[in-house]
Formats: C-alpha cells, structure tokens, sequence
C-alpha cells in the first residue's frame, strides 16, 4: 500500500513536501522552506518529522524557494540521495540555493553585529557549502521523458508553465498513477508557455493558491504603465518586490513594451538583484521554455541596468530621480528591497507595487491589507507610499484556470488532495471541483497519511 504524508504544505501556502512511501523506500516531492507567520517559519527549525537519510530520493517541480528552499538542510541532516529535476530546474536551483545560503549567512552576520537577534549568536538555517553539497545531488530529467527512481516508481515530468522549468510530476508505482501539480501558470501568459494537460491518475495532488480568487483581466502592461505614470508625475519612485525567478523577467518584458510605446519617456529601470539578474540570462538558455522570439528576448533582458554591486545598489537608492526599481524578495522578507522599502515607503510620493502572491506573515501581506509600519532590521518604517497590487501579473493560475487544467483529465482520480493553499482557498476550490466534477476531493493536513 502507497501512503501520501505532507510534511509540509498542507494548511499553508509554503514549505511544500509531500513524501510517497511504499514497502519502505520514501520518496519526496519538493522540499520547500517555509515562509510567513512566525510559527511556520519556526518550522524550518525543528527537527525533520522524518529521518533524512530514510528518503531515498527527491522530486522537484520548480525551483521556488517554497519549494526548494530546505534542501541543502536535508542534505546537511543526512540525505544521500538523488534529486529530480528538469534542466531549467537544475539551472535554476543554483541560483536561488547559494542565494539562500548567502542571505541567511548575511543576514546572522548582520543580526550578530547590529543584535537585534533574540537568539545569541544568531546562526544561519544552512550555509553555503550545504547549498553547493546539495546541488551535487541533482540529476537532470528531461520534459517528457520517463525515467526510473529507487525504489521501481516511474517519473515523468511535463511544463507547468509558471516559471522556467516548472513542471507537474506523474508518478507511477506499485500499479499507481499520482500526479503532482507542483504551481501550474496561467494560461496565454505573455511570457512564460501554458501548463501542459495530463490525461489521468488515480490520485492528484493539486495546489490552491488562488483556489478562491480569478486574477484581474485586462491588459498588465497597460495596468504597469499607468501605475508607473501616475507616481512618476508626483515626483515619486515605483518599488517592485520581485520574486528574482520568474516576475523580475516578465516584468521586465511588460516594462520593454511599456518602452516601445513610449510610455516611459526617460524613467530609469533598475534590476536590483543579482539573483533575479543570473535568472534572466537563463532566458537565453532555455528558449524553448517560454514565449519570446529572440529578439524579444534580447530586449527584455535589455531593459533594465543591473545592478550587482551593494554601493549601486546605495546610490540607486539614494537618487531623487524618479524610477523603477526591481529588487527581491517578492514577499518583501529579505533581500535588498527591504532597504529601498525603508528608504522609499514613507514618502506618499512613491510607490510599492506588488505582482505576485502575499503570503500570510509577511511584510508584503501586511502592506497590502493597509499596515501603516512594518518592521525592518528590527525598526518600524512608516509606510505612506501608495501600497498597489495586480493580480494580472501573477504566476500562479487562479481558481478558473485550475479548473480548466483539471478538464484536462479523460477519467476522474479515485481522490484528489488539495494542498497549497491557505485554509480558505483550500477550501473554495474543493467546493468548485466538488460541484463541477463530482470528484472525491480531501484537504489534508500537516502530517497526516493517507493510504493510496
């Protein structure tokens, strides 16, 4: 008997881990940190529910920090293993595991010499030589193609579209079929390639970030443009909390076209992120994972200047000219747009512009449901910059298009787990599969097994 147990993402929108178990071999699939509330994020800390050296190989659908993000500390408590991604994955993965690692060694730096940590020293989750011991272990799989995991299960990766190298994950074991959604994308993103259809499974995993929502329609880079106009004409600077992987590139092909039409006049556009700047040349590698021509590519990657150097980074900030900066984290809980939310969110003139999902617990949650001050580096900052959001530009499909992906499906699934999501987007989407499809659909909690 196969037995699912989420170990995370369950409840919650972050720290997706879902382990397969079936006559003692353990797989998982993803590994994600997670992010938010205080008491998630102490998650992180504790030990893992389960032996890490059990596990005998890991699956990842993309290379979000929520669901990639705690690798390097399962390799460190002791996992061997193999893990399974696609060739953008891998590329990716790299980029955002030495980030991590990097941010967190930083920011125990930095908590140790300022000490506004409670914890003495304050250390970090892991550290670089974690990261790069855990990026030995991936082994690349290709989009389409199946391949054999310890333990017998057969894997098959297909787009998820979302971000370069996502993917949904078919798994067949022990006379099985179970799918993972991983984040499916949207559909005729301007960017990045629909989400591929899968024809059948006995039992789905599928995620409900936006399982209560549908995204704004109209045009995005109309919607950027005015945004960007109308804080310009004030005097004011747009702030973007930019997810590096992903947003920062279909941003910046929203603010190339906002530039052909002449609707940016001479406004600077900064990159504030070596991250999401290493993300972006991986647009010229992997070509065949998202929309753009060559030419197009050419020019997004070209709008903006890059700023890698922490002292640009200072002088960016401390220009009065008004511009548009892209700085990481997109959740605003690290990263450098914390300094230029610091230096920009007081002034009514300037604004904070959000694009993608706000977990619970952070920063980026807190402004956007109207918080007058935030705590940053252990100081509250005022926040009187206007505070927008556009939903268009998300990554995530909403609650219409995972049901248009589930459509997709030429026989029910004997159950259908709905996970990552919080409680009530959860919950909404269980309602609209349940009356749309008729499928037997159950919201699983943390910890919990099911035997398939």
């Amino acid at each position: 008997m196969i037995t699912l147990t989420s170990l995370g993402g369950a409840g919650t929108v972050t720290g997706s881990k879902h382990m397969l178990e079936f006559d003692g071999r353990r797989l998982l699939v993803d590994c994600g940190l997670f992010q938010g509330l205080k008491a998630l994020r102490e998650r992180n800390w504790e030990p893992f529910p389960i032996d890490p050296a059990s596990v005998d190989g890991v699956v990842l659908t993309h290379a979000h920090l929520d669901h990639c993000g705690y690798l390097p500390k399962l390799v460190k408590e002791g996992f061997g293993g193999e893990i399974y991604a696609t060739p953008a994955t891998n590329d990716l993965s790299e980029i955002i595991l030495l980030d991590s690692a990097h941010i967190q060694e930083k920011d125990a730096e930095f908590a140790n010499r300022r000490g506004f940590s409670k914890h003495k020293p304050a250390l970090p989750l892991y550290g670089v030589r974690d990261a790069e011991q855990a990026l030995k272990q991936f082994s690349t799989v290709d989009i389409g193609a199946p391949i054999t995991l310890p333990g017998g299960a057969e894997l098959t990766l297909r787009r998820a579209g979302h971000i370069l190298g996502a993917a949904t994950a078919e798994l067949r074991w022990a006379g099985k079929t179970i799918v993972f959604s991983g984040d499916l994308g949207r559909y005729g993103d301007a960017v990045m390639v629909d989400p591929e259809p899968v024809a059948e499974a006995d039992y789905l995993i599928i995620e409900s970030t936006y399982g209560n929502r549908k995204h704004e329609a109209g045009d995005p880079t109309a919607a950027l443009g005015d945004i960007i106009e109308r804080t310009t004409r004030r005097g004011g600077t747009v702030i973007i909390p930019t997810f590096a992987v992903g947003r920062a590139q279909s941003l910046m092909y929203h603010l190339w076209k906002l530039k052909q039409a002449g609707r940016l006049g001479l406004t600077p556009i900064y990159l504030d992120s070596p991250m999401a700047i290493n993300a972006t040349d991986l647009l010229h590698k992997h070509r065949g994972e998202h929309r753009l021509t060559p030419e197009e590519c050419d020019a997004t990657c070209g709008i903006a200047t890059y700023i890698r150097d922490v002292e640009e980074s200072k002088a960016v900030t401390g220009s009065p000219v008004p511009k548009v900066i892209l700085a990481a984290s997109g959740m605003a809980t690290g990263g450098r747009v914390l300094h230029h939310i610091k230096a920009f969110g007081p002034d009514r003139r300037n604004t904070i512009l959000f694009s993608g999902f706000q977990a619970a617990g952070t920063r980026g949650r807190s402004m956007m449901e109207g918080a007058g001050e935030v705590k940053i580096h252990g100081q509250w900052i005022p926040i009187h910059a206007e505070v927008a959001y556009l939903s268009m530009l998300s990554a995530h499909a909403d609650a219409d298009e995972i049901l248009r992906w589930l459509s997709g499906f030429q026989r029910p699934p004997k159950k259908t787990f709905i996970v990552h999501g919080e409680p009530d987007a959860s919950d909404a989407l269980r309602l609209r599969i349940e009356d749309r499809f008729g499928w037997d659909c159950v919201i699983p909690q943390m910890m919990e097994t099911h035997e398939l």
